[in-house]
């Protein structure tokens, strides 16, 4: 069987260059009625419940569903197509159902229970106790002690939230593919630079028509607003951009408005099927942070720290708009361009300028050395079947032994969701054959390589694109460096989600040191490392608008916690209400009536954030605070490529993967709680 489906095969990768959509139906089906099948066995087996004949062989049978649906949903983000859409979403309800109906199962949670209870309880290693301890957690969560028919209900809401959360991306995403924005004449187009302008007549001609065109993906969308000159160009497209998915957008038929108000009034009556007040609460249970009072308090109180700073962002940039761009009125659609303007006066630089000094062989060669550097891995190249030509598969390796693999997919395209991911593949655990080695999906979505005069030239990448990566591949580095053995708590698995940014947040500052700079850079005419004189106009302007942009998070963080806790969906205020209010609360720049950045919000809608986006700020504390052992270490020379940091960091913080609470593995790396002093300082917010 499978021979004839490949999505059956575990017994290495997953074959990319096999799996069709006709695969889908069959495979899940499948694994489908082996779970039951074990999940009926065990339910009935009378044995004395012990890890060996209870928790290990429902692990075994869940992996490889988890593992099969995990490629399809992979598939569907990277490489949608109408047919793979199809069978996602055919299959879809039946692995929802499935995962509801487990978590509701009353038998299992009494096996757990008596698991727990047991004498044999005290003997296990903590990743197993943790483990066990979770299951229960999320039993209660799951509805196991609901009576019947409110459990009946509940299954209906995860099924249904499941439906609107995969439709909603499917908007997005639908909304994103069919815009394009066509000009001929090329004196619209000045401000932008040479290689935005070839990579949008390389999009004409691949339509077959002349000029240019600009899409909303972000690579096409952003330098418009950026660098171009015309105001009205940088209008449509903010506007274009700003409208997706939304009443106001190009189609009705994407318009994500009502897929909102649903899913918000699904999350609620869940959180009171399961006695809390509000989803939020639910949310919280399995995070680090205890209430919503508590997250909002951090929010509200980190707005407070950096209103004077946005306000002087603010000023500035209004001041220089009327004074040298000759715009009185400064609207959202000039934020962005009048900003570079002004980066590249005060500090004589300009994005474009660094850009070139960043060719992606040279970013991703100079990113495998920092990590060898610090954690004493080797990244090599590997083979494997991928699901398209511009995906890279590379091995870790320590000692000369595999640690783990992962693909890298970089470049946007159509049918491709927006934004950056990592993702796991496999998880690492211990097997009846040895360990299984972790495998992840590191995915971007930077500009693509471009010919000029029929000569291809590597992509070149913004340095917040090189952030970005480096972001990316610190989830990647916490999935593939784990030593833990038990698949729950390996790797990521097992994270409090707001501390799951930790490791991500933490490699992004190596993109600021000069040593690191020296061995990734080579200028993409002349070949020459970045210069120190450029280097020190960046780090002259690393906190360029740090205010703006801090409230900036605190806004769209306080948004769905606000969404989540006190929000009655149904009532007198809309969603667009909750958003203005917050916006009056903590913004200094509000944007124009018809903007409708939450159609498109997918973290919260559609990707797992749901009262959670505060994990970003909240890990941000932990994972400056964290970087600052690196800076301590790497005094007085000044590089923080500490190996003797680095080993701890590895130690305490990525190989425990979620085998214990992220608060005690912080503290054993720093010894001591995290402050907020590192995050305030490293962005330029210490007073």
């Amino acid at each position: 069987m499978t021979q004839e489906n490949p999505l059956l095969d575990f017994s290495d990768l997953p074959r990319f260059d096999d799996i069709r959509a006709e695969h889908v139906s069959p495979a899940i089906s499948a694994l489908l009625e082996e779970n039951r099948a074990v999940v009926a066995q065990l339910e009935h087996s009378g044995t004395v419940v012990s890890w060996e004949n209870f928790v290990e062989p429902l692990e075994n049978v869940t992996e490889k569903l988890g593992r099969a649906w995990g490629i399809v949903g992979h598939l569907n983000a990277v490489v949608d197509t109408p047919e793979l859409r199809a069978a996602y979403n055919e299959n879809q309800p039946a692995i929802t159902e499935f995962w509801t109906a487990l978590g509701q199962n009353l038998a299992l949670f009494d096996k757990y229970k008596a698991l727990r209870a047991s004498a044999a309880f005290e003997q296990m290693p903590a990743a197993r106790k943790t483990i066990i301890q979770n299951a229960i957690r999320d039993f209660r969560l799951g509805g196991a002690e609901l009576p019947e028919d409110k459990k009946q209900r509940y299954a209906e809401i995860q099924e249904r939230q499941a439906a609107l959360s995969t439709k909603f991306s499917e908007n997005v995403l639908d909304a994103t593919n069919a815009y394009g924005l066509f000009i001929e004449d090329l004196t619209e187009l000045t401000g932008l630079p040479e290689d935005v302008l070839q990579a949008a007549k390389t999009a004409a001609a691949k339509d077959g028509k002349p000029g240019y065109k600009f899409t909303l993906h972000f690579p096409s969308y952003f330098p418009v607003l950026q660098y171009a000159d015309s105001r009205s160009l940088r209008e449509t497209i903010y506007r274009a951009n700003a409208t997706k998915a939304s009443e106001l957008g190009a189609n009705s038929e994407w318009d994500n408005s009502a897929i909102i108000g649903e899913l918000l009034q699904l999350r609620k009556e869940e959180a009171e099927l399961l006695g809390y007040a509000n989803f939020a609460e639910v949310s919280l249970v399995s995070k680090m942070a205890e209430s919503p009072a508590q997250v909002s308090h951090f929010l509200e109180d980190l707005a407070q720290r950096a209103r004077p700073f946005a306000e002087k962002d603010l000023a500035e940039l209004r001041a220089f708009a009327a004074e040298q761009c000759g715009i009185d009125d400064l609207q959202a659609w000039d934020t962005t361009y009048v900003s570079e303007k002004l980066r590249e006066q005060r500090y004589a630089f300009s994005e474009q300028e660094v850009k070139q000094y960043f060719p992606e062989p040279q970013v991703v060669q100079g990113l495998f050395r920092v990590i060898a550097t610090l954690f004493a891995v080797d990244i090599k190249t590997d083979q494997a079947a991928t699901w398209h030509p511009d995906v890279k598969f590379y091995r870790i390796e320590k000692d000369g032994k595999l640690v783990g693999q992962f693909y890298l997919d970089l470049y946007a395209r159509n049918g491709k969701r927006g934004g950056a991911w990592m993702d796991d593949a496999r998880g690492r655990r211990r097997t009846a054959s040895g360990i299984q080695t972790p495998v992840a999906y590191l995915t971007c979505n930077f500009s693509e390589p471009v010919s000029t005069d029929g000569v291809a030239k590597p992509a070149l990448f913004t340095h917040d694109e090189v952030i970005t990566l480096f972001h990316e591949f610190g989830h990647g580095l916490h999935h593939l460096l784990t030593q833990v053995e038990d698949l729950a708590v390996s790797g990521i698995s097992g994270v409090e989600w707001d501390a799951v940014e930790l490791p991500s947040q933490f490699m992004e500052n190596f993109c600021w040191e000069w040593d690191v700079l020296q061995g990734m850079t080579a200028h993409a005419e002349t070949g020459a490392a970045l210069p120190r004189a450029l280097y020190d106009k960046m780090i002259a302007a690393k906190n360029f608008q740090s205010g703006l942009q801090t409230l900036r998070q605190v806004e769209f963080s306080l948004f769905d916690m606000r969404l989540h806790d006190s929000y009655q969906p149904g009532g007198s205020h809309t969603v667009q209400d909750i958003l203005n209010t917050v916006r009056e609360q903590v913004s200094v720049f509000t944007p124009p009536e018809f903007n409708r950045f939450q159609h498109s919000f997918g973290h919260i809608f559609s990707g797992g954030y749901a009262a959670g986006y505060y994990s970003y700020k909240w890990a941000e504390v932990l994972s400056a605070d964290a970087y600052a052992a690196f800076e301590e270490h790497g005094q007085p020379e000044g590089s923080t490529l500490s190996r003797i940091a680095g080993k701890k960091f590895q130690t305490e913080v990525l190989e425990v993967g979620g085998s214990r609470p992220a608060l005690e593995s912080f503290k054993a790396f720093r010894g001591r709680e995290p402050t907020i002093d590192a995050l305030l300082r490293h962005s330029g917010m210490k007073i």
